[in-house]
């Protein structure tokens, strides 16, 4: 029968993933409000519609792919296209969908913010790992990608170590 607690080393990684992405979050949404007047959740909106070919998402893909409700989505792309940085538009295919499409003065407003974004990430994360540590850390990451997607599908397999 497994231990209900985690074990020290389980609570080592754990908690350190969860204390660092807490305090790394912070200082980074502090950074972009200071240099380019968005939040981090703002920031990674732009980013997911500048992904896109057309640099278009329907709304309900956005909130599956971030952290936010679809009603929490719906109210941010409000606040981004009341500045401009996005516009909404109907979705032709179903009446009650909606798009959040990238205007030019958002790109140009978030390649702005990237540039800030890639400096303050590779200066107070990057820069603390070797080549080595990183390339390590991208193949834990698949592994985690791997397992959550999975488990989001209805498989529990375990990706392979």
């Amino acid at each position: 029968m497994e231990n209900d607690n985690f074990t020290t080393l389980e609570q080592g990684a754990w908690g350190g993933l969860l204390g660092m992405h807490g305090r790394m979050m912070r200082l980074i949404d502090a950074d972009l409000q200071a240099h380019s007047h968005i939040s981090h959740v703002e920031f990674e909106v732009l980013l997911r519609l500048s992904w896109e070919a057309d640099h278009r998402l329907r709304i309900h893909d956005l909130a599956a792919r971030s952290v936010l409700t679809r009603s929490g989505i719906s109210r941010l792309v409000e606040r981004l296209e009341q500045a401009g940085l996005v516009v909404r538009e109907k979705a032709t295919e179903d009446r009650r969908g909606a798009y959040a499409v990238l205007t030019e003065a958002g790109m140009t407003h978030f390649e702005a913010a990237l540039r800030q974004h890639v400096a303050f990430v590779r200066r107070h994360f990057l820069a603390l790992f070797s080549e080595a540590e990183l390339e390590q850390m991208a193949v834990f990451w698949q592994r985690v990608e791997t397992g959550q997607a999975n488990l989001e599908s209805g498989d529990n397999t375990r990706p392979e170590n």
